[in-house]
């Protein structure tokens, strides 16, 4: 009986034993886990603070538009890696341990990151030769669309219908990219088509009168010039090639069209229709 209550005395005791070691262990986590968000929330405060203070120092420098959006987004990446790492560390991993995983693991990583690694890559080229900046129309891989920002692994551009797409730097560094904006003046290229037998003379005396009536096409680097380029199935095309600045492009395309409608019309010169002759064989 004696032996029984003794055992009982000594159950109770390791029982309480470990049920004060779980509440010493459980205080413990709780504290560390408080002590890791609270980290976090003051880290992720302290990189927003950092991220203006980069943003106002560039803006104040007058830094390239392209170079402020890739350095903005690589010192945010870099400071969200610092604070992962200052994360685990109050976690109770060592860092050196963890560090050492990292490193042991890094063949790994690179495999998987290579293409984000060639991106990386691609943005440092663009950076350095420029071949087109933010506020730039560009067209590459079968999009195109304005450059709002170039980031450490993407360039992100904005259509002409306001959608955005994301295209990889490596990619654009190493492919064709059309960069409309680079230069200040463009040529525009026009075909006219009209009916046979409308006199030449009259057709270009109304082209040359029309460009001659908008202040917009320059006369360098090289003067209008007016043709006839084709004597094409059904119509007498005539080729029209102006320069003018590239902000003025798309209105003088559009405007140019419809002045020519209409004058052509005025003047009696006619529009063809797609023709076919058909020729009857005798019996």
């Amino acid at each position: 009986m004696n032996m029984l209550l003794l055992n009982a005395i000594m159950s109770g005791e390791k029982l309480d034993g470990m049920v004060d070691s779980l509440l010493r262990h459980g205080e413990a986590l709780g504290w560390t886990l408080i002590k890791a968000a609270a980290v976090f929330i003051i880290g992720r405060l302290l990189i927003g603070l950092i991220n203006k203070l980069v943003a106002r120092i560039l803006v104040r420098r007058n830094i390239d538009p392209s170079v402020k959006s890739f350095i903005g987004s690589l010192v945010h990446v870099s400071l969200m890696i610092l604070l992962i790492v200052s994360v685990v560390g109050v976690l109770g991993v060592q860092t050196s341990s963890f560090a050492a995983l990292l490193a042991s693991a890094g063949v790994a990583v690179g495999m998987a990151l290579s293409g984000n690694l060639s991106n990386f890559a691609g943005g440092l080229i663009i950076l350095v030769f420029k071949p087109y900046k933010v506020g730039d129309f560009i067209e590459a891989l079968n999009v195109s669309g304005t450059v709002q920002e170039i980031q450490i692994f993407h360039t992100v551009l904005s259509t002409t219908d306001n959608k955005i797409i994301y295209v990889p730097n490596g990619s654009l560094s190493s492919g064709v990219v059309v960069n409309y904006s680079y230069r200040d003046v463009r040529r525009i290229d026009w075909t006219f088509g009209v009916e046979y037998g409308t006199s030449y003379a009259h057709v270009k005396e109304v082209l040359n009168d029309i460009i001659a009536h908008d202040a917009r096409i320059l006369s360098e680097p090289a003067p209008p010039f007016v043709a006839m380029s084709q004597l094409a199935d059904s119509s007498v095309n005539y080729v029209v090639r102006v320069w003018v600045k590239s902000s003025d492009y798309w209105d003088v395309f559009y405007e140019m069209n419809r002045t020519v409608y209409e004058r052509f019309n005025a003047e009696g010169i006619g529009f063809p229709f797609p023709q076919l002759t058909v020729h009857q064989a005798k019996d």
